[in-house]
């Protein structure tokens, strides 16, 4: 009797943990293969192109892969560290939006100055005097709509990495990209961002945008809670996404991992210090600051993120905790820009969507999805071979990106 009771009790927990650490599957998982991740990792670090790196691959829900290495500032790095995740916060905005949308709040193609005022009578740039930011504008051919934003295809610009021109209108008006240092709320940021000329016409080209923390603030309107009440309430709390804030508590920041950068002129690696990046900030997660940049705003754990991904996968679901529906998924997850130019891929509301031609680059099953940070981190979910992968580096900038492509070509080596 005892031995049928410990072994329905382990039964029971190894489904409550669908992503835990397993033995890869005989015939699916090449361990030869997986060791040559290890390898790469190694070889950048010693060759000075990155100081630490950790990475995740999950297979139909379960890990085959999570190791980390190199060094924070005082000790290894870990696989649990604490990661500034910058926009790969877009993808859990966009699926508050979606939630949201699931309940009936609002219809995609609704204009989004329905519920933020601000951005009724949309302009867009017609001439600009660099000598002292000023322009004049003309009307936008319509209103800019929720699709329109999930797909960046809203014609708003990107503070700081934008065009120099919209950089320079943005930088005037104080609007940034998230990674801020003093405090600053949401509402007051996107009204004045509706205020400002956009950069193209809304539904003319896909370009990287602030559209993704205009939407996080389309969240607070609809549900009535802050962007970060809402994350809590209806997305990590739900899937046990514990090591995931905007705001980073003290007892946690111990486990917050260093961020690196070049020197322009050796390309040397060392530790970030604020100007690496104009405007920018790494302390974003530690300074108070109350902005709930849902473009960039967030830090979270390899774990955390992987548990996200894979309700993605599920369908919307995880641990039996529904959040999204399927169809959302599916929409989210296929093209949502007709034949607007983007590189050999497309794009659906807030990821990358992997076409035929796209597949011929890595492997990856046509319908795959991904995005990545500014800290150096990509990932992807493949639903026909049921991968989910992730790959954090925390360094800016980082000439040797390409680490990313080859630790895609190793994982499809992998799994057969």
């Amino acid at each position: 009797m005892k031995r049928i009771i410990y072994a329905s009790l382990l039964f029971f927990l190894s489904i409550q943990y669908n992503l835990a650490f397993a033995q890869p599957k005989a015939n699916q998982i090449s361990t030869v293969e997986l060791v040559k991740i290890d390898n790469l990792f190694k070889q950048y670090i010693a060759k000075g192109w990155i100081k630490g790196i950790t990475a995740n691959v999950a297979v139909d829900g379960r890990t085959i892969y999570s190791k980390a290495f190199g060094n924070n500032l005082n000790r290894p790095f870990k696989t649990d560290d604490i990661l500034r995740i910058a926009s790969q916060t877009k993808a859990v905005t966009c699926v508050a939006v979606m939630i949201l949308f699931d309940e009936g709040k609002f219809q995609l193609d609704d204009p989004i100055s329905k519920y933020i005022p601000a951005f009724k009578n949309p302009q867009v740039l017609d001439k600009f005097n660099p000598t002292d930011s000023s322009y004049t504008a003309k009307p936008a051919n319509h209103e800019i709509t929720i699709r329109e934003l999930l797909t960046h295809t809203s014609g708003l610009g990107y503070a700081q990495i934008g065009s120099p021109d919209m950089n320079a209108i943005y930088e005037k008006a104080g609007i940034e990209a998230g990674f801020v240092t003093h405090k600053k709320l949401l509402e007051t940021e996107i009204n004045k961002l509706g205020k400002l000329p956009l950069a193209t016409q809304p539904g003319e080209k896909w370009q990287y945008s602030l559209s993704i923390d205009v939407l996080g603030r389309l969240v607070e309107v609809a549900s009535g809670l802050t962007l970060n009440d809402f994350f809590k309430q209806r997305i990590f709390q739900p899937l046990g996404m514990y090591d995931t804030y905007f705001a980073l508590p003290k007892a946690k920041q111990g486990r917050l991992a260093t961020v690196y950068t070049e020197d322009p002129k050796t390309q040397r690696i060392k530790p970030w210090k604020d100007g690496a990046f104009p405007g920018a900030t790494i302390n974003y997660p530690i300074n108070n600051n109350g902005y709930f940049a849902g473009g960039a705003g967030l830090v979270s754990t390899s774990k955390d993120y992987g548990i996200f991904l894979q309700m993605l996968l599920n369908g919307g679901t995880y641990n039996g905790k529904k959040i999204l529906s399927d169809k959302s998924v599916v929409m989210m997850t296929s093209n949502q820009i007709g034949n607007i130019p983007f590189t050999d891929n497309t794009f659906g509301l807030g990821f990358e969507v992997v076409t035929e031609k796209g597949s011929k680059k890595f492997g990856q099953s046509i319908g795959s999805y991904s995005w990545g940070g500014f800290f150096g981190s990509s990932y992807w979910v493949d639903p026909k071979k049921k991968i989910v992968a992730q790959i954090y580096v925390q360094q800016w900038p980082l000439s040797h990106g390409e680490i990313n492509d080859k630790f895609k070509s190793i994982v499809y080596k992998a799994v057969k």
